[in-house]
């Protein structure tokens, strides 16, 4: 009973430890206002963990993915022009914005990658276009990925990078 109770005591001081760092690390800066950017966006379909062992191949679990483009300005809106998914080699798999999407000062556009979609693999991204009118608050777009099967769960982020045009 005690050795259960210390690995519980131990977990759950290691993930509050794990969700500090993160926090940190996250500060930003004031972004400039922007007018139109391309960012890239880290996605996983899916994580390799474990040891390589005799078989000489590493562990993986699947990952669904929420991708998030939040307009951070309050007072207009953006246009998502394309969002194209690549895999892990760079092959495009997929233009999830085929028709461009006005996102309204504080709103949000969500893209889904399924939990059994591992076309991407673990190197997969993807490729956001957008623009406004005039220069804006820069959109915060990152994806949420998850996979909480059997009791575990596995839970983190990414956030997107602009690309020099």
């Amino acid at each position: 009973m005690g050795h259960r109770i210390f690995s519980w005591v131990f977990s759950c001081a290691l993930a509050f430890a794990v969700l500090q760092v993160p926090t940190a690390a996250l500060a930003q800066e004031v972004r400039p206002l922007a007018k139109a950017q391309t960012l890239y966006l880290p996605i996983y379909s899916h994580m390799l963990y474990g040891n390589l062992g005799k078989s000489g191949k590493a562990s993986f679990v699947l990952l669904s993915a929420l991708v998030s483009i939040r307009n951070t300005d309050g007072k207009r809106p953006l246009r998502v022009l394309s969002a194209k998914y690549f895999d892990t080699h760079g092959k495009q798999l997929g233009e999830r914005v085929p028709t461009p999407v006005l996102v309204p000062p504080y709103g949000t556009l969500e893209l889904f990658v399924e939990l059994n979609d591992a076309s991407g693999g673990s190197g997969a991204n993807f490729i956001i276009k957008w623009e406004a009118d005039q220069p804006i608050n820069p959109p915060l777009v990152e994806s949420l990925h998850a996979n909480m099967d059997g009791g575990k769960a596995v839970i983190f982020m990414t956030q997107s990078v602009p690309l020099a045009e």
